[in-house]
């Protein structure tokens, strides 16, 4: 960045590699338990909503991919996010976060809070415009 900054916005923000709780998501480690022994890992906790809007509850899969988002939310910030600007999908560390945030807008919709739907696709396309497409939302 010049002295003057980024006049295009700012950088897209990049979550660090989490190797251990992705290692064992890879390995097919139920995400309940990586959620229990990870609980900060916003990928268990998308794969849990994930898991839980397939088995058809809405209820339970926007508790998880909340708490998915939140815990997401900490870290962005901890890696300089200032609330706005691109947190690209391509980046495989974003993509809990990301995930989780598709999890709540999908969660939303299916219990009718059709604001929280919005404002979490509109985050979502504004984080990468090509996540909502990525995630089922395009």
């Amino acid at each position: 960045m010049s002295l003057h900054g980024n006049l295009l916005g700012p950088d897209p923000t990049t979550l660090p590699e989490l190797p251990v709780p992705q290692a064992a998501l890879d390995s097919g480690t139920d995400p309940a338990q990586v959620a229990r022994e990870h609980p900060y890992f916003s990928a268990a906790w998308a794969a849990l909503a994930e898991r839980a809007l397939d088995a058809g509850e809405p209820v339970a899969a926007y508790a998880y991919a909340r708490t998915g988002y939140h815990r997401g939310l900490d870290q962005l910030r901890r890696a300089g996010w200032k609330g706005f600007g691109p947190v690209p999908w391509s980046h495989a560390p974003n993509q809990g976060f990301l995930r989780a945030l598709a999890a709540l807008a999908r969660a939303a919709g299916e219990i009718g809070e059709t604001e929280e739907y919005d404002r979490c696709r509109t985050f979502l396309a504004d984080s990468d415009p090509e996540a909502p497409a990525e995630l089922g939302l395009g």
